[in-house]
C-alpha cells in the first residue's frame, strides 16, 4: 500500500518540483533570504560601532530588526508581501524536493541513516523558510516581534514542567546546527548545491572562497546564540535569550565586541553571496 502511494505521488511531485513557476519563485526566495542576511549584517554593525546608546536600543540585530526595515522603507507593506509569497515558494519547494526524493525510506543501514539526515535537514530548512514567510506577512500587517517578545515567550517556556530542559535541547540543537554549517564551510560542502561549471574559474574561486567564509562565521553566531540560549535557561534568565539580537548585544558589551560582531556581520553578509550564487546557479 505505501509503494502504491508512493507511486501515485511521484508524477505529482515531479511535475510540482520541474514547474517553471515554483521554481523562480524558489529562486526569488533565495534572494529574498540573501537580502535579509545583508540587513541583519548592517544592523549588527550599528550594534558594533553605533555611538552612545545605540547598542542598547533602536532595532534588533535579527530577521525581525531586518522586516522592520523594509516595513520603514519605501512600499515597504509591498516589499514584505513580496517577501512573504517568495519565501512561501521557497518553503514548498523545499517540501517538493523531499517527497521526490525521499518517498520511501530505506532498509535498515548507513543509506537509511544518510537519508533520513537529509529528510531531517530539508524539513527544517522548510520550517525555517515558513517561519520567515509568515514573519513577513505579519510585518506587513503591522504585527511585529521584537525582544520584550521574545523575553516573554522563553519566561513562559522556563515556566512549564520540563522547560528548562527544553530550552537546553532547542540549544543544543541551534549548537548543533552552527557546527554542522561551521565543517560545511570548512569542507566546501555547499558547492553541490551550486552549478559554477559556466563561470571563470576566478569567479568560481571567489565565490568558493566567500561562501566558505559565510557558512564558516554564520556557524559561529549560531553557536553563540545557542550558546546564549542555553545560559538563559542554565540560569533561568530569560531577559538574555532574545535569540540573535540577544547572542549579538551580550557580545557587544565584551572589550573585543565590535571586532567579533564585526566578523559576525562579515560572515552573513558573505553568506549572502552563497544565496545569491545558489539563486543564479541552481543545480538541476
Amino acid at each position: 500500500m505505501a509503494e502504491d502511494t508512493a507511486g501515485d505521488t511521484a508524477p505529482v511531485t515531479q511535475r510540482a518540483a520541474h514547474s517553471p513557476v515554483l521554481r523562480h519563485t524558489a529562486r526569488l526566495g533565495l534572494l529574498g533570504y540573501a537580502l535579509i542576511h545583508l540587513l541583519v549584517a548592517w544592523l549588527a554593525l550599528q550594534l558594533a560601532w553605533g555611538p552612545g546608546r545605540a547598542r542598547t536600543a533602536g532595532r534588533s540585530a535579527d530577521s525581525a530588526g531586518a522586516l522592520d526595515v523594509l516595513a520603514e522603507s519605501p512600499f515597504g507593506d509591498g516589499l514584505l508581501w513580496a517577501l512573504a509569497a517568495a519565501l512561501a515558494g521557497l518553503c514548498a519547494w523545499q517540501a517538493v524536493e523531499v517527497l521526490r526524493h525521499h518517498r520511501s525510506v530505506p532498509g535498515p543501514g548507513p543509506r537509511r541513516r544518510a537519508v533520513l539526515v537529509q529528510v531531517v535537514k530539508t524539513v527544517g530548512t522548510a520550517v525555517l523558510y515558513g517561519f520567515l514567510a509568515v514573519s513577513a506577512a505579519r510585518a506587513a500587517l503591522g504585527l511585529r516581534a521584537g525582544r520584550r517578545e521574545e523575553q516573554e515567550t522563553v519566561r513562559g517556556v522556563l515556566s512549564w514542567p520540563g522547560g528548562q530542559a527544553l530550552v537546553v535541547a532547542v540549544a543544543l540543537v541551534v549548537v548543533g546546527i552552527g557546527v554542522y554549517h561551521v565543517r560545511k564551510g570548512w569542507r566546501s560542502d555547499f558547492l553541490g548545491e551550486i552549478d559554477l561549471s559556466t563561470v571563470s574559474p576566478a569567479l568560481c574561486t571567489l565565490t568558493t572562497r566567500l561562501g566558505q567564509v559565510g557558512f564558516v562565521l554564520k556557524g559561529v553566531a549560531l553557536v553563540l546564540v545557542g550558546g546564549v540560549v542555553g545560559w538563559a535557561a542554565a540560569t533561568f534568565d530569560a531577559a538574555t535569550a532574545t535569540g540573535l539580537d540577544g547572542a549579538l548585544r551580550a557580545v557587544a558589551t565584551g572589550p573585543l565586541g565590535p571586532v567579533l560582531l564585526t566578523a559576525v556581520a562579515t560572515g552573513l553578509a558573505t553568506f549572502s553571496v552563497y544565496l545569491l550564487a545558489r539563486a543564479r546557479h541552481p543545480v538541476g
